[in-house]
């Protein structure tokens, strides 16, 4: 797998909700001048996988090339709505999207998830249809609120994830949005940077008042389900 130019670098932190004061803090008084880059976004997604958790086992098994493939969409519908199917890859430390937009999502609470993946597959090119093929199993939905933030520069991009919900759909043959998981309160920060701007995002991350570790929304979400 090639790393593309426009491949970047993503270092993930997770932290107790009752940390986010720490956090604002941080970024309040930072010297790269943190501000909001655009208005908080509800976001939601649907992981697909094979039918043996590829994706799941790859990432526990620290496989250095691995692929997750999501449908995306934000607001505040609950069900799947028009957005984009997201195929994110990772080299090591890279990570890039394929992204294949869906304009029309019909879908109410009888809809079946073969009928959402019939509505998905036309509107994708051939390459787009491939991944959804070999990846037909819609595993679980995840929502949570994310909020923007760039440096003055901007050269360096944090998003914060607050109120972080999971659905099981493993055994559902329509959309469950009823019966959550368990999972702890936590709030996500990401921070986001071109290849070239390594260096300068290590010394961004050195004041962070919480510790740096390897956090993956599918792999606690497919772990609080299973």
């Amino acid at each position: 797998m090639l790393v593309p130019d426009g491949a970047r670098q993503e270092i993930k932190f997770v932290t107790n909700r009752r940390d986010t004061d720490l956090v604002y803090q941080w970024l309040r008084l930072h010297p790269l001048a943190f501000s909001e880059a655009y208005p908080m976004r509800t976001v939601h997604n649907i992981y697909f996988d094979t039918f043996e958790y590829s994706a799941y086992g790859e990432n526990l098994a620290g496989v250095s090339d691995r692929t997750k493939v999501r449908y995306r969409w934000y607001g505040d519908s609950f069900l799947p709505s028009p957005g984009k199917l997201e195929i994110k890859q990772k080299r090591n430390q890279y990570g890039w999207k394929l992204l294949y937009k869906v304009k029309d999502l019909p879908v109410d609470d009888r809809t079946t998830w073969k009928e959402i993946r019939n509505m998905i597959a036309p509107q994708l090119d051939h390459e787009g249809r491939l991944w959804l093929e070999q990846n037909p199993w819609a595993v679980m939905i995840n929502h949570y609120r994310r909020f923007y933030y760039l440096s003055a520069c901007g050269r360096i991009r944090i998003t914060l994830d607050f109120d972080q919900m999971v659905w099981d759909q493993r055994k559902n043959p329509r959309p469950n949005i009823r019966l959550k998981a368990n999972l702890p309160e936590t709030v996500v920060v990401e921070c986001k940077f071109d290849r070239a701007e390594r260096q300068l995002a290590t010394q961004v991350l050195n004041g962070l008042p919480i510790r740096v570790a390897r956090h993956s929304k599918y792999m606690n979400a497919v772990t609080a389900i299973i």
